[in-house]
């Protein structure tokens, strides 16, 4: 079982988020809907979970094909539906920026298999109607 607390902080939308381990986040609404600014909305949470899970994946395939990474960036657009309420996902693109001594047909392979197969939090937005769609660019000259 999974257990999240929330505990409201900061005005009438902050909240301090804790799991069972003791990690904590916070999340508000934005100043245009009376929150604060002060923590993640709640949509910016599923784009970060889906960057998450499907980092975790990246590394785990990367590193069973001996692949050696040594910095990972991914960055996670969402667009969303316009004047409807509740207001999904419509179209989420993740740019997966990779340096290290990685096979471009490997890093590809593992990409597709994370958004595709692997990633619990890409299904559950797939399923939601959400269009997702990745891009990778291995080694570019410029820092991650």
């Amino acid at each position: 079982m999974v257990s999240i607390e929330m505990n409201r902080t900061k005005g009438d939308y902050g909240f301090e988020i804790k799991d069972e381990m003791g990690h904590v986040l916070s999340s508000d609404s934005s100043s245009a809907t009376g929150g604060n600014d002060s923590g993640f909305r709640p949509m910016q949470l599923l784009l970060a979970a889906l960057g998450s899970c499907s980092a975790i994946d990246l590394v785990a395939i990367l590193q069973k094909q001996r692949q050696t990474i040594t910095a990972i960036k991914i960055v996670v657009d969402g667009y969303r539906e316009e004047n409807k309420i509740p207001a999904l996902w419509e179209k989420v693109n993740i740019h997966f920026f990779l340096s290290g001594d990685i096979d471009e047909d490997k890093a590809t392979r593992a990409v597709n298999l994370s958004i595709e197969k692997y990633c619990s939090v890409a299904e559950t937005l797939r399923r939601g109607g959400t269009e997702i769609g990745w891009t990778l660019e291995l080694n570019r000259d410029q820092e991650l």
